[in-house]
């Protein structure tokens, strides 16, 4: 039998092998402790305020429902994002973030224009902040409950997305005409499954309305959003205008490291960062930079494999960039030709005045009741007849731009002041291996145009000046 001094050196050994009721809790395996989640985030908390004020957003949704109806009626469709990002930051689609200013996932605006209403259809909850097995990092969010969100969206009805197949079933059966932006003028396609690829969202509602009712009474709307967005207010030139700039910066960091043997990806990227530091949270379009016999080619053809676009520049090169910065939605899309050396050539300088002379002739005619084939009449008169068959894109040699490197356009509805779009006549002489390339972004006015990206080097002689002085 043990003697009381030995009990108490076993009590002793006891008490510092077993842990305390407190160590015990903190060293529990995963998952057999309660987990404490952290408050709800509400969108507000996230987004205090829309890009624009409250009263453009209406004045977006009424000019649609105008012409929607002075068109013949009926139901715009706008689905948005699904939300997912894949590390990158999320961007709303086009139409839905036009006429919102939302960021929401998984939801979908209409514009009736026969009852003059919109209505958002809106998940209950957003899922990117759930996630049941991490509730301290995903704390969830309401969002068709959540009445700031509605306070500052300003739109007239909120109906759960769980409602929408019953309501456009409904809409089927009364045969009212429901109108989608197809992407391009004329009757609306009817998408198949590629083989390749994927759709994306608006032609994936199109799909899944025509094979959910058959008899529906679909119509293309793209003439009817095109109309509403092709003007842009003075808070959107405003943003484009900074866009512009940022873009101007990014491109002279860029051209400042041009020397033989430096990469294009290199420079693809002192372009990149100088834009975020700038304020670009996103790149509109991975940054074209091509050199020598790669500025021969179109960015089609040289992403085509992929290790292509990062050739060491060499002494003697033409570098082109041809690149954009997106600031709070809106883009820039600008180009530069610069030669390596510091120098043109006689032939690449005189190529350069053939697309500078042809660039010049589209901004001298810009005005308001002109239109894009009358611009591409001028821009041909311009051109040297033996030159004309290595100029590239047609159709005045540009194209609008906003929200995106291509927004939507119609080629001979007469120019308005507020449309914005590039100036790019293209010069691609395979013969001569050279290609040189001008790109501005020009706002039409009330008796002319005036050029967002007039302070970046572009004749011949500014951009030698340039060359050296900064490099």
């Amino acid at each position: 039998m043990p003697s009381p001094a030995a009990g108490a050196v076993i009590v002793i050994l006891i008490s510092l092998v077993m842990p305390s009721p407190s160590l015990a809790q903190a060293t529990d395996p995963p998952g057999e402790t309660e987990l404490q989640p952290t408050p709800e985030q509400r969108y507000g908390d996230w987004v205090r305020r829309l890009p624009f004020r409250a009263q453009e957003y209406s004045y977006r949704r009424s000019n649609m429902i105008r012409l929607l109806d002075e068109s013949g009626g009926g139901l715009f469709i706008a689905p948005s994002s699904d939300g997912l990002t894949h590390g990158d930051t999320f961007r709303q689609l086009e139409d839905f973030w036009y006429y919102t200013g939302l960021e929401v996932p998984n939801s979908i605006l209409v514009l009736d224009a026969d009852r003059d209403r919109s209505t958002l259809f809106l998940p209950e909850s957003d899922y990117r902040f759930s996630n049941p097995g991490r509730p301290n990092d995903f704390p969830g969010r309401t969002l068709l409950d959540d009445y700031q969100l509605r306070s500052i969206a300003g739109i007239e009805e909120y109906r759960s997305m769980r409602d929408f197949d019953a309501f456009l079933a409904q809409m089927v059966r009364a045969r009212r005409v429901l109108r989608v932006n197809g992407g391009t003028p004329g009757a609306l396609a009817i998408p198949e499954m590629p083989d390749f690829g994927a759709l994306d969202p608006v032609q994936t509602m199109i799909l899944r309305i025509q094979s959910d009712h058959p008899n529906a009474r679909l119509r293309n709307a793209f003439e009817e959003v095109a109309q509403g967005r092709r003007v842009k207010s003075r808070y959107e030139v405003q943003k484009m205008q900074i866009a512009a700039d940022a873009t101007a910066q990014g491109i002279l960091a860029a051209a400042s490291m041009i020397r033989p043997g430096v990469d294009e990806r290199t420079l693809q990227g002192e372009f990149e960062s100088t834009c975020r530091a700038l304020g670009s949270q996103t790149i509109p379009f991975t940054p074209i930079v091509k050199s020598g016999p790669n500025s021969l080619w179109p960015w089609r053809v040289l992403a085509s494999h992929y290790d292509r676009r990062n050739r060491p520049i060499e002494s003697g090169d033409l570098v082109i960039l041809d690149v954009g910065c997106e600031i709070d939605g809106y883009i820039s899309d600008v180009g530069r030709t610069f030669p390596v050396d510091g120098l043109f050539t006689p032939e690449q300088r005189q190529r350069m005045l053939v697309s500078l002379q042809a660039a010049d002739a589209i901004i001298e005619a810009i005005r308001p009741g002109m239109t894009f084939r009358q611009l591409t009449e001028i821009a041909y008169e311009a051109i040297p007849d033996e030159e004309e068959r290595y100029m590239q894109t047609p159709s005045f040699f540009g194209h609008h731009i906003g929200m995106a490197a291509g927004d939507p356009a119609l080629i001979d509805e007469p120019l308005e002041p507020g449309m914005v779009f590039t100036v790019e006549p293209w010069y691609y002489n395979h013969d001569l291996e050279i290609a040189v390339f001008v790109e501005d972004v020009v706002l039409v006015t009330e008796d002319g145009a005036e050029v967002l990206t007039r302070n970046l080097p572009r004749t011949p002689d500014q951009i030698e000046r340039w060359m050296v002085e900064n490099r």
